[in-house]
């Protein structure tokens, strides 16, 4: 009989490789950490075996899935996963719920001499943990890393051993100018990041502060809830230094990644249409006078950067801090002193940095240790 392991995070957090056997649509949506998607079935297929399952029954529906799934194409698909399990020989098999995908799967594979366990339970046994692992989380300890835009707070979550890096869990900078080559992660997605994230985070946590809406996904409400009550420390930096981390961030970085997925070419006028379209995104806010002006002054920082100049930007990225992200900051800051706990550190980014770090290790602040 194959092997069936009980559905545990220790695979995620051993970084078990696995073989998620689900239709693309449905991996699309959100698999676990580390997956590869080698389905059984096609979207189509599924679809034609779903509706006899829902019309005719278990049996029909088995019927035609080995006839859809036959000859050449069964072999194929087998091919595939005996690759992947050769390269990766601690390989698990998941599915839905663990149930029948994953056996036939497990049953084809034992006929040319392979056998590998599934998850029991599946995906949806896995995500049940991963989002429980969430909702314990919530109940941690939690420091909150704020300050102004270009103020590197996600630089400073990264290195923390106890960070957090929500940005990261949703693969989108959190702003109208934070999407990155690669699309957005869904709300299945981010939440099994962060949920993989925290497994090796049983104390303490430092997360940036973030609206509680970051790309495409939330933040899950009760973390969300314990950001906002937790204490923080500001990071406080000129504005000279917040440029230099924009044009590190937004730009030169934003065109290194563009470049290595598309091509110079390719990727150049894509970072183009992203930070223009961005800019866009805040027309209703900037107003019409204000979004021109900002158009042109990136329009001649573009072709600057492309004649060897990409300190150019400081032109429009400047005015957008000033007149723009750092009033909004500092507006949301006065709303949130009625409610938010109080500062407990506001300094330059070095002295918050060791904030952070004496806060995780449970010692008072500005006492150094021995």
């Amino acid at each position: 009989m194959p092997e069936a392991l009980p559905s545990s995070l220790r695979l995620i957090s051993e970084a078990r490789p696995l073989i998620d056997v689900r239709a693309p649509v449905e991996f699309a949506q959100g698999s676990l950490p580390g997956a590869v998607n080698l389905p059984l079935m096609t979207d189509e297929e599924r679809s034609h075996v779903g509706i006899a399952y829902k019309q005719q029954g278990q049996e029909a529906a088995i019927a035609l899935g080995e006839r859809l799934v036959s000859g050449e194409i069964k072999q194929a698909r087998i091919a595939a996963w005996q690759a992947y399990i050769a390269e990766h020989p601690n390989t698990v098999i998941y599915c839905f719920r663990g149930g029948l995908r994953s056996q036939i799967v497990q049953q084809w594979l034992q006929e040319v001499g392979v056998e590998r366990p599934r998850i029991e339970g599946g995906w949806k046994a896995m995500r049940h943990a991963l989002c429980q692992r969430i909702e314990e989380a919530a109940e941690q300890p939690m420091l909150v890393v704020a300050g102004l835009t270009g103020c590197a707070k996600t630089t400073l979550i990264n290195r923390l051993e106890n960070g957090v890096d929500l940005e990261a869990c949703a693969n989108h900078k959190g702003s109208a100018f934070g999407r990155k080559p690669k699309a957005p992660a869904t709300q299945i997605d981010f939440e099994h990041s962060l949920g993989a994230r925290l497994l090796a985070l049983p104390e303490r946590l430092v997360v940036e502060d973030e609206s509680r809406q970051i790309g495409n996904a939330n933040i899950p409400l009760s973390f969300y809830h314990t950001m906002q009550k937790a204490p923080r420390v500001r990071i406080e930096m000129p504005l000279d230094w917040r440029l230099n981390q924009l044009q590190h961030d937004y730009i030169i970085q934003l065109e290194k990644d563009y470049v290595a997925h598309f091509g110079p070419q390719q990727g150049w006028e894509l970072m183009q249409r992203q930070l223009g379209n961005a800019l866009i995104r805040l027309g209703k806010r900037l107003g019409n006078a204000r979004l021109q002006r900002l158009q042109r002054l990136q329009a001649m920082a573009f072709n600057a950067h492309s004649e060897g100049n990409p300190q150019a930007h400081e032109a429009w990225l400047a005015p957008l801090l000033t007149e723009y992200y750092d009033p909004l900051y500092r507006y949301h800051l006065e709303k949130q002193r009625a409610t938010a706990a109080p500062d407990i550190h506001v300094g330059d980014w070095d002295s918050c940095l060791e904030a952070a770090r004496q806060w995780s290790a449970g010692q008072p602040l500005g006492v150094r240790p021995l």
